[in-house]
């Protein structure tokens, strides 16, 4: 499948397009590919929800203190219908495994449970949560 019709696939799938998808897809078509698959199996229910397994990414992106790939999961996981309660469960998690950096690493990323756009988001501009 080309980058453009992957893109559009994970667009739908999440709602937005992180910006690395397309560097990605322009820099190595063949590694965007492999990604694609990894990442389509993490979007989909399967013997858990695509809900908490974007939950469980967003656990494991604050772990590793990326701030904008926590938005980007929150973002994610709002699109896969995730309440605040689901969210603030999580990061309840978040707290016990990775401590307080952890959930320092969520702080932009909680302002879209408040209903404020922070900047530096990684979606593609123009592109938005539906």
């Amino acid at each position: 499948m080309e980058p453009q019709k992957v893109i559009k696939s994970i667009d739908d799938k999440m709602g937005f397009t992180p910006e690395i998808m397309n560097m990605m897809g322009e820099m190595n078509p063949e590694l965007f590919e492999h990604y694609k698959t990894c990442h389509d199996g993490s979007e989909e229910d399967g013997a858990l929800s695509a809900k908490v397994k974007v939950l469980m990414s967003l656990a494991v992106m604050a772990s590793q203190r990326c701030e904008p790939c926590c938005e980007s999961q929150l973002r994610s996981a709002l699109n896969h219908g995730a309440t605040k309660d689901e969210i603030m469960e999580t990061m309840n998690v978040i707290f016990i495994t990775s401590g307080a950096p952890g959930v320092a690493a969520c702080r932009k990323a909680l302002t879209l449970l408040q209903g404020k756009e922070s900047g530096g988001h990684g979606c593609v501009p123009g592109k938005r949560p539906r």
